[in-house]
């Protein structure tokens, strides 16, 4: 079997099986993801009730008028860091008995960049990348400029990574 090769932006060479450490490499009938729609579905819910796609609280937790925001990305740090303690401390395989490999993080300054330019999004649109399909959902389909905006985005990222300074 040909490895696969790609450079990456430190300009070293690694095969592409390390790079996807957790990829699973079984197969599934297209069926297999409806689960996934499911959790999607009463995620979205969740969100809604919890008012967490609230362009109004999402305005509050930036003008530090309420915690309710606050309280709930807490909490979303906090359950995190113990599921991934508790991951590394077990050895904790998928549900298929594969590992889960939790890889180092560097840090680089562009990380500093990119939270702010993400935030000043978040704070000006009121509506950040995980909730704005429950937002179109809920009717509020201005939200889908929010959408297109992010996928340029992206793409204008992906288009100037290797420019950018490191």
């Amino acid at each position: 079997m040909q490895q696969n090769t790609e450079t990456n932006t430190d300009f070293e060479v690694r095969s592409l099986d390390a790079m996807c450490v957790n990829e699973s490499r079984l197969e599934h009938k297209w069926y297999h993801n409806l689960k996934y729609l499911i959790v999607g579905i009463l995620f979205g819910i969740v969100f809604v009730k919890a008012e967490v796609i609230s362009w109004f609280r999402i305005q509050e937790m930036f003008r530090l008028q309420s915690f309710h925001m606050y309280g709930i990305i807490g909490s979303a740090v906090v359950v995190g860091i113990i599921s991934v303690w508790l991951i590394k401390k077990f050895n904790i395989k998928t549900i298929y008995g594969e590992p889960i490999k939790i890889s180092p993080k560097e840090f680089n300054k562009g990380q500093i960049y990119g939270g702010l330019i993400f935030g000043l999004g978040w704070a000006i649109t009121g509506a950040c990348p995980g909730p704005l399909f429950a937002q179109i959902g809920t009717g509020a389909t201005v939200i889908a400029v929010t959408l297109l905006s992010a996928i340029a985005g992206t793409w204008v990222y992906g288009y100037l990574r290797e420019k950018l300074p490191h």
